[in-house]
């Protein structure tokens, strides 16, 4: 039984993709989904990398830990930290889903643009329903 789905933010640079990477590599067994949300802009989209790990042990908690929209992404070009992104997911045996969505500027509180966000995701079976 999953009580709670919570986003984890980490934050845009580097060295927190390099950590988000790390997560997929060491919790390899508890990976859910990998997914690339896009969130268009005036200079492109604004991409957050997401990973969603099913729940410790016994436990009730489902986290998934995101860099939000640190990536602007023009054209088809892919940036370094989403291809590093993209490497650690498939050597752990998972395909990032592409997902356009707002930009979570439109919205008031953080807490919104999250819930939103799992809506989304519940809604297309990526991520499971509360039970």
């Amino acid at each position: 039984m999953i009580l709670n789905q919570q986003f984890i933010e980490l934050g845009e640079g580097f060295g927190d993709v390099y950590e988000l990477c790390e997560l997929i590599h060491t919790n390899r067994s508890r990976l859910h989904k990998t997914f690339i949300l896009a969130a268009p802009t005036a200079s492109g989209h604004a991409l957050s990398l997401a990973v969603a790990f099913a729940p410790a042990n016994e436990g009730f908690f489902m986290p998934v830990y995101i860099c939000r929209e640190g990536i602007i992404q023009q054209d088809h070009l892919k940036s370094k930290r989403r291809l590093l992104f993209e490497e650690a997911a498939e050597k752990a045996g998972s395909t990032p889903v592409y997902i356009e969505l707002k930009h979570s500027s439109e919205f008031e509180e953080r807490t919104l643009f999250f819930q939103y966000v799992t809506g989304i995701l519940r809604l297309n079976n990526l991520l499971p329903p509360l039970r």
